[in-house]
């Protein structure tokens, strides 16, 4: 997304499109004059936020899935936005017969702005307050197109991105200091309000209201929000803990911290111009581990997951833990060109050199073992130890039956037209498998988060590109310590394939774990002994 693109900007541009609240275009601060359609204005913003080359067909298909000339009715939008953005004699925006694009290299975008407070390590008060002013609107205000369903998903996704940053932005005011205290339960509100489930979001809603002499109600929502946290099927956070800045932290405060690490997000772009985000997690000084990424990813939303966040939480005690979102879903670029294990594995090796990775245990679940054992194939001398978790080394395109394909494909059928709605039958097909033990509360939560993660069309494209997956004459060449853990009553790749796996590579290690999860619960035992068992392969 062009928005990640903040460290370029020049500040001193004389264009500035603003697409949070109403969008709007100036010129030396003066008002552009924009065409009324809401599909142009819609198309703008859409241009601005992707800052990629998009697909004329693509777009024709988000914004005028109609038979009659959509070529024609986006060649018009076009005219009507040239006036706009190409003032002071810059063509900003730039279309070929193929593609179009936005060039922002001297365009200030306030949504920029926001992003480059919420990411930075040291911003003052009074930035951040500036920052939340302009965060605290509608995300294109006047863009939204009830006709057009998967622009409606992306949107959607856009102000989901827009929420967590201003919780980003409250919770860096809380941790800042240098703001009196009667003003500080106004921010630890804005973070609860943001991120509702954020366990250091509503224990600083309490600490702050201590701080402030607001003892009695303090103890009532401390009350309030543990009723809240069990009713979700989540485990309460505690309130003995003030968080605001420079009030007096108990003994705890130590162990409290280990158990909450706070994740730096970044971006990189691939040679494909797609822009992938990616996360470091825990003491840059302890020894890192990088997890590939797998069905599906948002490192916003995994860490604040009531599902596998406590394994993350885990492995970041004594580890920097470098997680990403893979293109096309998350906080990655969701419009690609490109979506296949290639592009899985070439994402990988960006994201490792982007964190200045030299030599680290790499660690696979599910469709990420295969991605793991290919980058590990191409790059021995980079991967200390491999560690793989429900893994598969070849889909199932390749060695099924004529009706076994059938059926895949029905399924592929049905995800396409029944992602995106709010009905979760269609998305309880994979939680279903991937988590059989899972609570009704859990489901529901990861129906959800599959939903808010990626596109119907991407989902789709996940599928294709995972049903090609053959690494299997990678394995015997293989020369990294490896462990292949898998789960015993594993309802989606059977143990008996976490065994092949384990005996096709030369010395694996082989555990099998007392779960019948896919995607194991943080709850279960079955997750601790998952990360028991990583911390006794890379102490040996």
């Amino acid at each position: 997304m062009g928005s990640r693109n903040t460290a370029r900007l020049r500040m001193d541009a004389m264009l500035s499109i603003d697409v949070l609240g109403s969008l709007e275009v100036r010129f030396n601060g003066q008002p552009a004059s924009l065409p009324t359609s809401r599909k142009t204005r819609a198309l703008l913003g859409y241009l601005v936020l992707s800052n990629a080359p998009q697909r004329r067909d693509r777009l024709c298909e988000l914004f005028w899935d109609v038979p009659d000339d959509p070529r024609g009715s986006l060649r018009w939008s076009l005219s009507k936005l040239r006036p706009a953005v190409n003032q002071g004699g810059e063509t900003r925006l730039v279309a070929d017969r193929e593609r179009i694009r936005i060039e922002l290299e001297d365009v200030e975008v306030d949504l920029h702005k926001v992003q480059a407070v919420a990411n930075s390590d040291n911003a003052k008060p009074a930035e951040i307050a500036a920052a939340w002013k302009l965060a605290d609107k509608v995300l294109m205000e006047d863009c939204e197109l009830s006709n057009q369903d998967t622009f409606a998903v992306w949107l959607a996704a856009e102000r989901d991105n827009l929420q967590r940053l201003r919780a980003q932005l409250a919770a860096a005011m809380v941790r800042a200091g240098g703001v009196s205290p009667d003003k500080m339960p106004a921010w630890a509100d804005r973070w609860l309000e943001n991120a509702p489930f954020d366990p250091a979001a509503a224990q600083s809603v309490v600490a702050t209201r201590r701080a402030a002499g607001m003892v009695a109600e303090a103890a009532a929502l401390a009350s309030d929000l543990e009723r809240r946290f069990n009713e979700a099927g989540l485990q309460p956070p505690e309130f003995t803990a003030p968080l605001a800045a420079g009030a007096a932290k108990p003994a705890r405060a130590a162990e409290e911290n280990q158990t909450a690490p706070v994740q730096k997000v970044r971006f990189v772009k691939a040679q494909d111009g797609t822009c992938l985000a990616w996360a470091s997690v825990g003491n840059e000084t302890h020894p890192p581990i990088v997890k590939a990424a797998n069905w599906l990813t948002h490192l916003e939303l995994d860490w604040e997951a009531p599902i596998w966040s406590p394994l993350f939480r885990d492995l970041a005690r004594d580890h920097q833990l470098i997680r990403y979102d893979e293109r096309g879903c998350g906080l990655s670029d969701w419009e690609v060109p490109e979506i296949s294990f290639e592009t899985f594995v070439s994402d990988l090796e960006l994201v490792v050199d982007s964190a200045g990775l030299d030599r680290f245990p790499l660690l696979g679940i599910s469709q990420g073992a295969a991605v793991s054992i290919e980058y590990a194939a191409r790059h021995p001398e980079r991967v200390s130890h491999l560690i793989l978790f429900g893994g598969y080394p070849v889909g199932w395109r390749p060695i099924s039956t004529p009706e076994e394909k059938r059926e895949r494909e029905a399924v592929m059928v049905l995800t396409e037209s029944g992602w995106g709605r709010s009905d979760p039958v269609y998305r309880r097909l994979f939680s279903q498998t991937f988590m059989p033990d899972a609570k009704l509360e859990e489901l529901t939560w990861f129906d959800e988060f599959q939903r808010r993660t990626t596109s119907p069309e991407n989902a789709v494209r996940f599928l294709e590109a995972f049903a090609d997956i053959d690494v299997r004459e990678r394995l015997a060449s293989l020369n990294v310590p490896t462990l292949v853990i898998h789960s015993r009553g594993d309802k989606r790749i059977p143990l008996s394939t976490g065994r092949e796996l384990a005996a096709s590579i030369p010395n694996a290690q082989f555990i099998s774990l007392e779960s019948r999860n896919h995607l194991l619960i943080g709850r279960e035992p079955a997750a601790s002994d998952f990360v028991a068992a990583i911390r006794r392969f890379l102490d040996a």
